[in-house]
Parts: C-alpha cells; sequence; structure tokens
C-alpha cells in the first residue's frame, strides 16, 4: 500500500511540478538569459545550488511524513523501535534515489562531451542544448515512471526488473565499449530524410531559412541525439529507483532532482569526466546490487531489505570506484576520436 497515493496527492505532483518549471524559467530567463560559456565557479555553485534544493525537499518530506503518519504509542513502549521509522524510511529512500541517479547520471555527461564534440558546439551554446535536453528528459521520465508504477503492480514485473538490472550491470562490466556515432542513430537518419540538415552553426536557433525551406541546425541534431540517448539511459536508471522504493512519488521527485542538477554537473565535470575510468564498475555492482535486491534480498528480508544497508553500500561502491580512479590513474587517457595519448 502507498503512503503517498496518487488519487490523494495529485495536487502535490501538480505544485512540484509547477516549481520545476519556475526553476527552468529562471534559469533560462534570467540567469542564462544571454548565451555565454559557463565557467567552473558559475558550474559549481549552480551544483550546490541544486544539491541543497535536494537536501532541503528532502527534509520537508521527513518533517510532513513525521507529522501525516504519527505513531501509535503503544508501538512506542516496544523494545528498539523508532518513533519516525516511517519519515526515516522515506528519507533514506529518497536519499539513495537521488544518489543512485546522480552517480548514473554520469554515463550522460560522457555523451554530452562526445556528442558537443562531433558537432562541434561552441561552448556559448551548449547550456542551451542542455537546457532543452533536460526538459524533454524530464517529460520522458515522468512517462516512464507513471508506465514503471503501474507495471509495479504486477508482481512478475519486479522480478523482470530486477534480471534486467542485473544484466544491465553485468554488461557494463564486461561488455566492450562502443564508439558514439550520432551519424548512425536510426531517429537522426530517419529525420535527415524528413527534412534538411545545415552543417553550419546559426547562432542559438535550432532551425533555419535556407533558400526558401526550414533546416535543422547542428544545435538541434545534437538535442535530438541526446534525447533519444536519455531515452536509453531511462531504461535502466527509473527501474533503478524502484528497486529502491515503490513509492513513485519519491522515484519522480528524486529522479527530477537528479536531472534538474545534471546540466551544472556537466559544466563542472566535463574536462575530468574521464578520469574516473573505474566508476563503470562501481555503477554495474550497483545495478547489480538492486537487481538483487528486487529479485532476492528483498524476499529473503521479509519484503524489505533495509534501507540504511542499501544506502551504506551504494555509497561505499560509488566512493571507492572514485577514489581509486583517482589513486591508479591510466597511463593514458583516450582522445575523442579513440587514440593515445603519450
Amino acid at each position: 500500500m502507498s503512503l503517498f497515493p496518487f488519487a490523494e496527492y495529485w495536487w502535490f505532483y501538480l505544485a512540484f511540478t509547477g516549481f520545476v518549471l519556475l526553476m527552468l524559467a529562471l534559469d533560462l530567463g534570467v540567469f542564462h538569459r544571454k548565451a555565454h560559456e559557463v565557467s567552473f565557479k558559475e558550474a559549481t555553485t549552480w551544483s550546490v545550488v541544486w544539491v541543497t534544493l535536494a537536501l532541503v525537499f528532502n527534509y520537508l518530506l521527513y518533517r510532513y511524513t513525521l507529522w501525516k503518519f504519527p505513531q501509535d504509542e503503544r508501538l512506542m513502549a516496544i523494545p528498539g523501535f523508532v518513533p519516525d521509522a516511517a519519515a526515516w524510511t522515506v528519507s533514506l529512500e529518497f536519499l539513495t534515489g537521488y544518489i543512485v541517479e546522480k552517480s548514473l547520471s554520469v554515463d550522460n555527461i560522457f555523451v554530452f562531451v562526445v556528442v558537443f564534440a562531433y558537432f562541434a558546439i561552441p561552448p556559448k551554446y551548449q547550456h542551451r542544448v542542455l537546457f532543452y535536453g533536460i526538459l524533454g528528459a524530464l517529460v520522458f521520465r515522468a512517462i516512464f515512471i507513471g508506465m514503471g508504477s503501474w507495471l509495479m503492480q504486477f508482481h512478475w514485473v519486479i522480478y523482470l526488473f530486477g534480471a534486467f538490472l542485473i544484466l544491465t550491470g553485468l554488461k557494463m562490466m564486461f561488455g566492450p565499449e562502443k564508439p558514439i556515432d550520432p551519424e548512425k542513430n536510426p531517429v537522426i537518419k530517419l529525420f535527415k530524410r524528413i527534412m534538411p540538415v545545415t552543417p553550419k552553426i546559426h547562432g542559438k536557433n535550432f532551425f533555419v531559412k535556407e533558400h526558401g525551406r526550414w533546416a535543422a541546425t547542428p544545435l538541434f541534431i545534437a538535442l535530438l541525439f541526446l534525447e533519444m540517448t536519455d531515452i536509453i539511459f531511462a531504461v535502466d536508471s527509473v527501474p533503478a529507483i524502484f528497486a529502491i522504493t515503490a513509492e513513485p512519488m519519491i522515484v519522480f521527485t528524486s529522479n527530477i532532482f537528479a536531472i534538474l542538477g545534471l546540466r551544472a554537473m556537466y559544466f563542472m565535470l566535463a574536462g575530468a569526466v574521464g578520469k574516473f575510468y573505474l566508476l563503470k564498475y562501481g555503477l554495474s555492482i550497483v545495478l547489480v546490487f538492486v537487481g538483487l535486491k528486487m529479485v532476492w534480498l528483498n524476499d529473503l528480508y521479509g519484503g524489505k531489505f533495509p534501507i540504511t544497508w542499501s544506502l551504506g553500500f551504494i555509497l561505499t561502491t560509488i566512493a571507492i570506484s572514485v577514489v581509486a580512479s583517482l589513486m591508479f590513474p591510466r597511463k593514458y587517457e583516450e582522445t575523442l576520436g579513440g587514440d593515445p595519448l603519450p
């Protein structure tokens, strides 16, 4: 049974969506009204802002749950009983989902780096592409989460999602890395058959009129490819958070907050993302772990694997992979074209 059923909390989804749209409007219409290259300092500031907003929301969610679901005084007399158990669990589930989604976002950042280099998108226009890319990602994530919450009503889907996450984690760990080639993407190829594409950058425009007909610019093609890539990533990340919590509201809010901070994280880490080469192994272990939670560990622990253990394992795994990447750097970094540098 859900603590926050949609029929009772539709107003919250509406208010939360309004808040997100307001923040995005302020971002593009006020702080980034004029196209410019985002500096490391600016990106760090915005990263702190988004993380702080997520933590403040989590605290407010904790306080609301504590108020909404007061404990029976008879239960408080039981030795070892935690008075704010429901609120504490909800808060930890949000935090764990947020951390998992943030960590999986590193793959998005690598794709951003490759795509912007491939289409030669000037740094001052990259924020504009990412803004609309994130806006589209929010819509698709909401759709996927809605579908996932409906599918999770069927018990067999839990095992299907869990098996999928395990296979995805193993593929990430042992599978070869494939180079990213936007020109071979079937959606990009189909779009080019429908609409002409100009090879030149025309300022911040996604479309321009040439010889009496409209044509898409490289900015729009980059945006289209990023949207298609995020849909693929969502297939992994959404089930991963459903493995942590069965509350659609927590899945939705933790996912959205992580995506909102993705642009700032890109501008902050774009130059260093290649250094965390061992992170993919940490993420693969996390995916296998959350998959095992769905197909085995939850049943082993009476229907719910302890969230504190999940959070501890995920944080430890990600931290070890990041620290190990910095302590044992690769002897050479690969360029975007794949050629080793001395």
